[in-house]
C-alpha cells in the first residue's frame, strides 16, 4: 500500500499537471531551444516560460539548467521528459486501439524479442495468437535487449523476450524467466563435415571470427569461452549485432566462423545455409524472459501473449 503522502503528492500532481506542460517538455528536448518549442507548439514564447516555471514550481525543482546554448535538462528534468514521452506514447497507442476497434480491425500489440528468442518462443506464440485473434495487429521488433528496454521504457513495445540483467536498473522491469538460450558454433554449409566426434576452439585458431559487439551478452560468451580455452580473443574480427549480416559472411568462405544461438543455428542448418560444428561450448548465455514495465498493465492481447509464451 503507498504512504497517504505518497497518495496526497499523487493527487495532486494529476489534478494540477496538464498535458501541455507535457508536449513542452518533449518540445524542448527536441528543439533545445524555448523559442522553437514555443513556436512548435504555437504558443508564445513567454506563454511556454510561464508554462515551465508553474511545471518546475509543481514539481518543487528545477527541470532545466539556463546556458548560453539554451536550456540543457538536468536529471530532473531527463526524468520528467522520459515521463512525458511515455505518457504521450500511451495516449497515442490508446487513440490508434480505440480506432482500430471502432473499424472492426481489433487492437495492437508490440513485442521485443532478441534474436534467439525467435524462432521457438516468439513465432509459434505469434502464430497461435493470430489465429485466436485474426482481427489483432501484432508488431514484431527483433533488437539487443538495451536498445529493445529503451523502448519498452518510452512505451513503443508493450512487452519483451529478452534480458533485463542488462540494464543499468532491472529492478525497474518485471522478469519472468523462460529458458536458458544455448549456442552452436557455425560455419558454412560448404564447410567440408569435421571428422570425429568433437572439435577444439584452438582448432579454429586460424579461422576469420564475426562476433558481436563488445556491449552484447553473446560478446561476452565467446570472450569466456576463448578464456576457459586459454586462447586470446581473435585480432581479425568483424562485429555485428545482425543475423542476416553474420550468416551473409559465413556464406562467402569455408574459413569464417561465428557463434549463434543454437535455435536460430539450426533454422539456417535446416535450409542448408549454415553448419553446426562439433565445438562443446563451456558456458551459456544469460536466460530469456519475459520483461515488462513494473507497475503497467498489458491488454488483453498482451495477457494472452504471456500465457502463450509460458505454454510448456
Amino acid at each position: 500500500m503507498q504512504p497517504a503522502t505518497s497518495l496526497q503528492s499523487l493527487n495532486s500532481l494529476l489534478s494540477r499537471l496538464r498535458m501541455k506542460q507535457l508536449q513542452l517538455l518533449i518540445a524542448l528536448d527536441d528543439h533545445k531551444s524555448l523559442h522553437k518549442a514555443s513556436s512548435a507548439l504555437a504558443m508564445t514564447q513567454s506563454a511556454a516560460s510561464k508554462s515551465l516555471a508553474e511545471l518546475e514550481t509543481l514539481l518543487d525543482a528545477q527541470l532545466f539548467e539556463r546556458t548560453k546554448a539554451g536550456l540543457v535538462p538536468n536529471q530532473f528534468g531527463h526524468c520528467m521528459i522520459r515521463y512525458a514521452r511515455l505518457m504521450a506514447t500511451d495516449l497515442g497507442s490508446l487513440c490508434e486501439e480505440m480506432a482500430q476497434i471502432r473499424s472492426g480491425r481489433g487492437g495492437r500489440l508490440a513485442v521485443g524479442a532478441v534474436m534467439g528468442a525467435v524462432p521457438q518462443i516468439i513465432v509459434p506464440a505469434v502464430d497461435a495468437l493470430q489465429r485466436r485473434h485474426p482481427e489483432l495487429s501484432i508488431d514484431i521488433v527483433e533488437d539487443t535487449s538495451v536498445h529493445m528496454l529503451a523502448l519498452l521504457d518510452e512505451g513503443h513495445l508493450d512487452l519483451l523476450v529478452a534480458r533485463a540483467s542488462v540494464s543499468d536498473n532491472p529492478g525497474k522491469y518485471h522478469y519472468q524467466p523462460l529458458s536458458e538460450e544455448p549456442l552452436s558454433v557455425v560455419v558454412s554449409a560448404e564447410h567440408p563435415r569435421v571428422r570425429g566426434k568433437s572439435m577444439s576452439l584452438a582448432a579454429l585458431a586460424g579461422y576469420r571470427w564475426i562476433t558481436y559487439p563488445s556491449h552484447m551478452p553473446l560478446h561476452a560468451v565467446l570472450e569466456r569461452e576463448m578464456d576457459l580455452a586459454g586462447l586470446p580473443m581473435p585480432g581479425n574480427t568483424i562485429s555485428t549485432a545482425s543475423t542476416f549480416v553474420t550468416v551473409a559472411l559465413l556464406q562467402q568462405g569455408v574459413d569464417t566462423v561465428s557463434i549463434l544461438p543454437t535455435a536460430v543455428a539450426e533454422m539456417f542448418v535446416r535450409r542448408g545455409m549454415l553448419r553446426i560444428l562439433p565445438v562443446t561450448l563451456r558456458s551459456m548465455s544469460q536466460t530469456i524472459g519475459i520483461v515488462t514495465r513494473k507497475g503497467g498493465q498489458l491488454s488483453p492481447a498482451g495477457e494472452a501473449f504471456v500465457r502463450l509464451l509460458r505454454q510448456p
